[in-house]
C-alpha cells in the first residue's frame, strides 16, 4: 500500500497540491508513519483561491496546508458523526449537512475513504482557509 504522499503522486490530479505541501515543507510530513487524515483539494479546487496569494508567504501556507491534515485516520463515517474536527494546526473544521451530503468546512467530497500505508485520503472541491472558518454556519 503507498503512502499519502506516493497516491497523490500517482493519481495525477493533485499537482498543485502536491507543489504547495513541497513549498510549505509539509511533504515530508506525509511520508511519515502517520497516521494522517488529509483533505485532498484536486487541481481544480486549487483554481478557486488565488495561489499566488496564499504562496506568498511559507507561513501562511504552512497554516492552509495544516488546516487540511488531521491526526490520526478517520473515515468518513468517523467524521460524519462530529460536528468539528481539529487539525494539525489546532483549528476546528466544521461538519454539516447541506441538502443531505456532508460538507467539510466549505469542501464537499468528491472521493472519500482513499486507504494509504499512512493514513486516509478524502478529495475535496475546495481549498480550505482558516481565516473564513465557520464563515457560513451562520453561528458568528
Amino acid at each position: 500500500m503507498k503512502t499519502i504522499l506516493e497516491t497523490l503522486t500517482e493519481d495525477g490530479s493533485f499537482q498543485t497540491l502536491l507543489s504547495t505541501l513541497e513549498m510549505a515543507g509539509l511533504a515530508e510530513k506525509l511520508k511519515q508513519p502517520g497516521p494522517f487524515t488529509l483533505f485532498a483539494p484536486n487541481d481544480a479546487a486549487f483554481q478557486r483561491v488565488d495561489l499566488e496569494e496564499i504562496t506568498r508567504d511559507r507561513g501562511n501556507l504552512a497554516s492552509i496546508l495544516g488546516y487540511h491534515m488531521l491526526s490520526g485516520k478517520m473515515s468518513t463515517a468517523e467524521i460524519g458523526r462530529n460536528e468539528t474536527l481539529y487539525t494539525e494546526i489546532g483549528k476546528s473544521l466544521t461538519v454539516h449537512l447541506e441538502e443531505g451530503r456532508p460538507v467539510i468546512d466549505n469542501g464537499k467530497y468528491l472521493q472519500t475513504d482513499i486507504e494509504c500505508s499512512n493514513g486516509i485520503v478524502h478529495v475535496i472541491d475546495n481549498v480550505f482557509l482558516p481565516q473564513f472558518s465557520g464563515w457560513y454556519c451562520g453561528c458568528c
